[in-house]
C-alpha cells in the first residue's frame, strides 16, 4: 500500500466531509435541522391545518376520483404558493391542473 497516497486521500476525504470544508459552500442549501421533509415538510404544515387535511376535507365531495384528484392538486399548489422557491411555477402548475379539471367537467 502506498502510505503517502493513502494519507493524502484521507485528508481530502476528511476535508470534503467537514462542514466548513471546500464543499460547505455548495451544500449550504441543505437543511440539517430537525425538519422532517417526508412526514411534515414545512411547505405543507405552515398553516393552522396541515395542507393534506385541508385537501382531504375539500375533495371528499368530488363526484369522482379523477375530478377529486385534480381538485386536490390545484389546492396543493395554491396552498404552498408562497412557501416554495418559485411561486410563479406553482401558480402555473395549479392553473395546468385547474384547466385539466375544467376539461373533465365539460
Amino acid at each position: 500500500m502506498d502510505y503517502i497516497k493513502f494519507t493524502k486521500d484521507m485528508e481530502e476525504y476528511n476535508d470534503w466531509n467537514r462542514l466548513d470544508g471546500k464543499h460547505s459552500i455548495n451544500d449550504s442549501w441543505l437543511d440539517f435541522g430537525t425538519t422532517d421533509r417526508v412526514n411534515s415538510p414545512s411547505h405543507y404544515t405552515a398553516g393552522k391545518q396541515p395542507a393534506q387535511e385541508v385537501i382531504e376535507d375539500t375533495i371528499k365531495f368530488a363526484p369522482d376520483v379523477i375530478k377529486g384528484h385534480l381538485h386536490g392538486l390545484v389546492i396543493k399548489y395554491l396552498l404552498r404558493l408562497w412557501l416554495k422557491d418559485d411561486p410563479l411555477e406553482d401558480a402555473k402548475k395549479a392553473r395546468w391542473y385547474l384547466n385539466r379539471l375544467i376539461s373533465k367537467m365539460s
